[in-house]
């Protein structure tokens, strides 16, 4: 495996096709064929702005994007960004928490360390940038994961997709210890 790097523009079009590969193979056992056809684009897809900041990473094994993903300090909890008109609003680290995104393994290559591998990367640039909470909206799929990180559980609900079709996540967030106790005075 290759080390975890920035991801950029010229990515994009490799993460189009990895997250529907992603989606239809990892997630099947958690949705159906028409939930996850559903997701892709509004739920399931590229979000320039991640990349644009700077807090969207990759992992490429000979030249191939094998996995993705990344956190954000703006607003948006999930989403591609096709429906979205501009950039989300910027979040402040002293009350908000960082927003954990999108994240997307190749098919074969799941259970080898790259997602860990990522969330590493996204809680030390995060916390770099001053933010001690995060959130995150994970899928059924993606929730051991994060358990395994210390991400709880906040809610389960269901994002609503076309057709009447609804997609079941979990809300997850996970406090971080303040690396300065008198930061917080």
């Amino acid at each position: 495996m290759r080390a975890v790097r920035l991801a950029t523009e010229a990515d994009i079009p490799a993460l189009e096709v990895l997250i529907p590969l992603s989606v239809r193979a990892l997630q099947a056992e958690h949705y159906s064929s028409a939930q996850m056809e559903a997701a892709l684009g509004p739920v399931f897809g590229v979000d320039r702005q991640l990349i644009r900041d700077g807090t969207y990473f990759v992992v490429e094994s000979d030249g191939v994007i094998v996995g993705c993903g990344g956190w954000s300090r703006r607003k948006a909890v999930f989403g591609g960004d096709r429906a979205r008109d501009g950039e989300d609003a910027m979040i402040d680290p002293r009350t908000e928490p960082a927003r954990i995104r999108a994240f997307f393994v190749r098919p074969g290559w799941e259970r080898r360390g790259l997602g860990s591998a990522i969330l590493r990367a996204c809680e030390e640039a995060l916390l770099a940038h001053g933010f001690t909470r995060a959130t995150m909206v994970a899928t059924l799929a993606g929730e051991p994961l994060y358990a395994r990180f210390g991400y709880a559980v906040a809610e389960r609900y269901e994002v609503p997709l076309r057709d009447g079709l609804m997609l079941p996540v979990v809300r997850m967030t996970k406090d971080f210890p303040c690396p300065n106790p008198r930061a917080q005075d």
